[in-house]
C-alpha cells in the first residue's frame, strides 16, 4: 500500500511538472518572430530617431525614459487623425527639452518635466500609435557615447548595432525587423 501511494505522488508530481512546463511560454502570445529596433543617434545635440522604415498613419509618439523605475518619465508627441507619416524626427535637445520645433504636424503633448535630464537615463523605449507597430528599446549612454564615431546616416538599432539604409533594407525581415514593417511571421 505504501509504494501504491508513493508511485501515485511520483505520477501526480510528474503530470504537475508536466503541466507546469507546457504552460510556461517564454514568449509573449503577440510577440515579434525577430527582435524589433528603431535607430537612434544624437548629431549637434539633437537626439534622432529614424524608425528605420517609413509608419504611415501616427497619431502618438511615445519616449519612456527608464521605463519601470522610479525615475521612468516620458515625451509625448501627437497629431490629429489620420495621422501622419513619421521616419525620422529629432526628438530632443541635449540642453534640455525638446527640440526646437520644426513646424511638423507631431507636437509636443506631454513634455519631460523642465529639470529632468534625459542624458543621464538609461535606456529609452520609443511606441508610436496608430498604424500596427512594435516598440523599440535603446541604451541611452551607447548613443551618447558612440553617435560622434558614425557617419550621419548611420544609426544606432539597439542590439543591431550601427546600421545606414543599406544595412536596415538589407537586414529588415531577415534578422530584425523595423517597429512598423510588419511580422514576417504573421
Amino acid at each position: 500500500m505504501a509504494d501504491i501511494a508513493r508511485w501515485l505522488r511520483i505520477a501526480c508530481a510528474a503530470i504537475l511538472v508536466a503541466t507546469a512546463t507546457a504552460a510556461c511560454d517564454t514568449q509573449a502570445q503577440f510577440a515579434p518572430s525577430l527582435p524589433v529596433a528603431a535607430g537612434f543617434r544624437v548629431d549637434d545635440g539633437v537626439l534622432k530617431l529614424w524608425t528605420g522604415t517609413p509608419c504611415e498613419g501616427v497619431i502618438r509618439v511615445t519616449l519612456i525614459f527608464d521605463s519601470g523605475t522610479q525615475k521612468s518619465t516620458e515625451q509625448v508627441w501627437t497629431a490629429p487623425k489620420p495621422g501622419v507619416l513619421v521616419e525620422r524626427m529629432d526628438l530632443l535637445s541635449t540642453a534640455g527639452g525638446s527640440s526646437p520645433d520644426t513646424g511638423g504636424p507631431l507636437q509636443v503633448q506631454k513634455p519631460l518635466p523642465a529639470d529632468y535630464d534625459w542624458t543621464k537615463a538609461g535606456s529609452i523605449n520609443f511606441s508610436v500609435d496608430g498604424p500596427k507597430a512594435f516598440g523599440a528599446r535603446a541604451d541611452v549612454a551607447q548613443v551618447l557615447r558612440e553617435s560622434a564615431e558614425h557617419p550621419s546616416g548611420s544609426y544606432l538599432f539597439d542590439q543591431r548595432g550601427w546600421m545606414d539604409a543599406s544595412d536596415v533594407q538589407r537586414e529588415n525581415t531577415k534578422t530584425f525587423l523595423t517597429v512598423c514593417t510588419p511580422d514576417p511571421a504573421g
